[in-house]
């Protein structure tokens, strides 16, 4: 194990919240050691009780000589409330694990501890993008197409036309530079697909994208049904609504699954049916495991900041390192900060950015 992550300077390096999640630090490190195997340019940080991670990191060969443990004394529990982490949290594993991004020392953090409080502090260390206002949790959903890319998904719980604008740009750009779509389709959530139905904010939002050049193509409003059909590659709403549609299709999956088990227990007959069908099973359920699309986005920092599922486990943990080696190696940050200067001639601050035209809703 390396001294000191000056050590690692010139690497792909990421900040392990080593502390946050269910099942940490456990995961946290196995999981670095499966993506180390699936990336050997990464090198880590690990930031957490040193006697707890110390002992993990050496039962894997692979980690110990491109990883950096730095002992922390606080962590952020999953109940602590995003305003308490922020005043009290200073020395917590999250906390300095983001500080390391800031400070350079690491290009990425991953945690998969407290979503409201992982986010404030983010948002209060790395600050927003200029041109960005608030930043959107994005992530991946399968779909019978493919992949559609979905924010936001609990960051902000109101949201005004401004804040959908700059989530659809932020949207269109995550799913050219990760999923490879180079005219990506965007869809605003909504009730219904006529341009009379929905909040003033949405139609407005719809209104803004009309005119503007945008990195994609506006398909319009798009309905919860689309979602899971891949109608777009790029689904717009409000924190709200999009973490109880997430949810929902969450749920949804669960209750299938829970069908189907009783269904294939419930005769001699349909076990032999399963037995028969084992291979197809197999292939449904890698395609829909939810460890495969872990790693949410907080897509619209100064930094890449990377949420995992708080009760995933290390294959879920080393994909959502995945995801946050391929947003730097990408240059997904980058991607935005030329879009924006590209729509609103932004240079250095927030403040340069034009007022977005408000648009005739009517």
């Amino acid at each position: 194990m390396t001294n000191a992550a000056t050590s690692l300077a010139g690497k792909s390096v990421i900040a392990l919240d080593a502390m946050g999640g269910d099942h940490a630090p456990g995961i946290v490190v196995d999981g670095a050691a499966l993506a180390r195997e699936r990336h050997p340019e990464l090198r880590f940080i690990f930031f957490g009780n040193e006697s707890d991670i110390a002992p993990l990191i050496a039962k894997h060969p692979i980690l110990r000589d491109c990883s950096t443990l730095r002992h922390t004394p606080d962590v952020i529990t999953s109940d602590t409330k995003p305003s308490l982490a922020l005043r009290q949290g200073r020395q917590s594993s999250m906390r300095l694990a983001i500080n390391a991004v800031a400070a350079g020392e690491a290009e990425s953090v991953v945690s998969a501890g407290n979503t409201g409080a992982l986010m404030a502090m983010a948002k209060f260390v790395l600050k927003t993008m200029p041109g960005i206002d608030r930043p959107a949790i994005a992530t991946i959903i399968p779909t019978q197409t493919g992949e559609t890319v979905m924010l936001d998904l609990g960051a902000n719980i109101e949201c005004d036309a401004e804040n959908l604008v700059q989530f659809a740009l932020m949207g269109a750009i995550f799913s050219t530079a990760v999923l490879g779509h180079p005219q990506p389709s965007i869809g605003l959530l909504n009730i219904g697909t006529e341009e009379l139905k929905g909040h003033d904010e949405v139609r407005i939002a719809a209104s803004i994208l009309r005119e503007r050049p945008i990195p994609g193509r506006l398909h319009g409003f798009v309905e919860g049904n689309d979602i899971t059909a891949g109608t777009v590659d790029v689904v717009v709403t409000d924190g709200f609504s999009g973490n109880i549609a997430l949810k929902s299709i969450e749920g949804t999956a669960h209750l299938i699954s829970h069908f189907l088990r009783q269904a294939f227990a419930s005769s001699l007959i349909a076990r032999l049916g399963y037995l028969l069908s084992m291979g197809a099973f197999r292939r449904l359920r890698k395609r829909v495991d939810p460890r495969r699309y872990n790693g949410a986005m907080f897509l619209g920092l100064q930094g890449v900041c990377v949420k995992s599922h708080g009760g995933t486990d290390a294959e879920g943990f080393a994909n959502a390192i995945g995801v946050a080696r391929d947003l730097v190696a990408r240059g997904f940050n980058q991607r935005i900060a030329e879009e924006l200067a590209r729509q609103y001639g932004i240079t250095a601050t927030a403040e340069d950015m034009p007022v977005l035209p408000t648009g005739d809703a009517s």
